[in-house]
């Protein structure tokens, strides 16, 4: 409505200023998110998706840094976008930081147009699935693991015990379907944009310039540089946030007890101990 009022001023009258909503997908993906490292998900970005499609702007810009994580809550927050792009016909211009490899480069791809430094990582289209195994540590410390299942495929892959050959070729055959997936989804998106390169889909990753070579972005360059040249020295960036206090975000408050408790602090911590780990994991793989 803004705009269509805008053009019915005299020339002389009419705002040359262009506000452009900004978004920042930034962190591991995973449902739900740790206490203390908060992530991304579709529950965590719906609101910002949706509150910066709702303004009236020539484009959406997206600015990415994450590594990748969970296929599922990927393909869900591309589809939001994609679904309110297609609804509010605006255009999606996606701002590559430090990396957008994997899960973020699914997200990455809802963009009508991919911008990404020189030296950001991009790619790794593939799905990897990692774990640790403890069977010789039981033995060691003479721990005896008890599993007891109503149907014989309810314990597989068991930490603590030996892997079966059955169960990581259906683990394997699991992870292709996901990689069609993920391989469909990109094709569909950049099309003929990309090269035909043997390792495009081998979960390999490059750098943006390469990226660019490859089709998996459009050019290189910075969101504020590269709005500004489009739409006008005096464009504004406004950046679109969850609204987020402190008790709220560590949800201390949700104890049965109504205050803080003790173990749940504890749990807590524990909780980020791991999620911290897993996601420094996946940060390491890009040399990050």
């Amino acid at each position: 409505m803004k705009r269509f009022l805008n053009r019915l001023l005299p020339k002389s009258w009419r705002s040359d200023i262009v506000t452009i909503p900004v978004i920042r997908l930034h962190g591991t993906i995973m449902a739900g998110g740790g206490q203390f490292r908060p992530s991304l998900s579709l529950a965590s970005t719906a609101g910002p998706i949706e509150k910066a499609f709702s303004f009236e702007a020539p484009a959406v810009a997206i600015s990415i840094n994450s590594p990748g994580g969970s296929p599922v809550q990927s393909r869900l927050i591309f589809r939001r976008i994609r679904d309110l792009a297609t609804e509010k016909n605006r255009k999606v211009l996606v701002f590559v930081e430090d990396v957008a490899a994997s899960g973020g480069y699914m997200i990455a791809v809802a963009g009508d147009e991919i911008f990404a430094d020189p030296s950001s990582i991009v790619g790794s289209i593939g799905v990897v699935s990692a774990s640790f195994g403890f069977p010789e540590l039981m033995k060691k410390i003479g721990i005896e693991r008890r599993v007891h299942t109503a149907g014989q495929n309810k314990a597989v892959l068991d930490p603590f015990k030996p892997e079966k050959k059955e169960d990581i070729e259906r683990l394997k055959a699991l992870q292709l379907e996901v990689h069609e997936t993920f391989i469909d989804l990109v094709k569909d998106r950049r099309g003929p944009k990309l090269k035909d390169d043997p390792d495009l889909f081998t979960g390999l990753f490059w750098t943006g310039k390469k990226g660019l070579e490859l089709g998996l972005v459009d050019a290189l360059g910075d969101m504020r540089s590269v709005l500004k040249t489009r739409f006008g020295p005096k464009t504004q960036l406004k950046l679109i946030t969850a609204p987020r206090g402190l008790f709220g975000r560590f949800g201390w408050f949700g104890s049965s007890k109504g205050g803080f408790s003790a173990p749940d602090i504890a749990a807590a911590a524990a909780s980020g101990l791991i999620d911290a780990a897993e996601e420094r994991a996946l940060w390491a793989r890009f040399g990050l």
